[in-house]
């Protein structure tokens, strides 16, 4: 069968702004929207650009904008959508676009660090006597966050990003702090919440679940949140 996918493109040494083009081409309805890429890069555009690896939704490469939507290229099916219509393509929301589907992911790393206290990357830390014993149970109070392959889809989606708290330090961030916040064996878990508690932090979230919705790994992204800031509230309550 034909589908037709729109793609936007932007050639930063040629264009002045994004524009938008169509390419037919013969697929099947089990074929990978990332298939679907190569194909047109492959027999009609060779300058197409954009990123894949894997290409079995492990290393995050393929995060894009699909028919509104972030998601992993590598993952969506040509049949998960209406392929009657036109599938739209476009990069992930709010980065800036190096060319094509490509973004600029430097802003989405430096968030994640920034949020990581100092004192974590003092090896005496993790100089001790013996190993350090954790529990089934306290293992699973952040296994979910685990999962995480730092694709940048909840960034992409998350309506604070344009629509309230442009520097906001993003779903993926406080993700991956409470991943350590509730690991029993963490020594920096004050320090951690500190941090969290700053503008543009934890509180800059509003729940909108669509990082939850979009998250390729289904993490409860939001849920982790929200757990976050009940710790902070628990430990504040405690210093009264």
């Amino acid at each position: 069968m034909k589908i037709t996918l729109k793609v936007q493109r932007f050639n930063p040494q040629i264009d002045m702004e994004p524009h938008y083009n169509s390419f037919t081409i013969e697929v099947e309805p089990n074929e990978r929207i990332l298939d679907c890429l190569n194909k047109i890069r492959w027999t009609q555009d060779s300058s197409l650009a954009f990123r894949m690896s894997c290409a079995h939704g492990i290393c995050g490469s393929d995060g894009l904008t699909i028919n509104n939507q972030s998601a992993l290229a590598c993952q969506k099916l040509v049949k998960d959508y209406d392929y009657t219509k036109e599938i739209v393509i476009e990069p992930l929301k709010y980065f800036e676009v190096v060319k094509d589907l490509i973004v600029n992911l430097n802003p989405f790393f430096e968030r994640i660090e920034s949020i990581t206290p100092k004192e974590a990357s003092n090896p005496s830390i993790f100089m001790l006597e013996q190993e350090r014993i954790q529990t089934i149970e306290e293992r699973r109070r952040f296994d979910d966050a685990l999962k995480c392959i730092l694709c940048g889809c909840c960034y992409g989606a998350c309506p604070v990003m344009t629509e309230q708290d442009q520097e906001f330090i993003g779903p993926a961030a406080i993700l991956r702090e409470q991943r350590y916040i509730f690991d029993s064996r963490t020594t920096t878990i004050n320090e951690r919440l500190q941090i969290l508690k700053k503008p543009h932090g934890v509180w800059g979230c509003k729940s909108y679940y669509v990082c939850t919705v979009v998250c390729p790994k289904n993490i409860k992204v939001t849920e982790a949140i929200l757990r976050t800031k009940k710790k902070i509230i628990q430990e504040q309550s405690k210093v009264k």
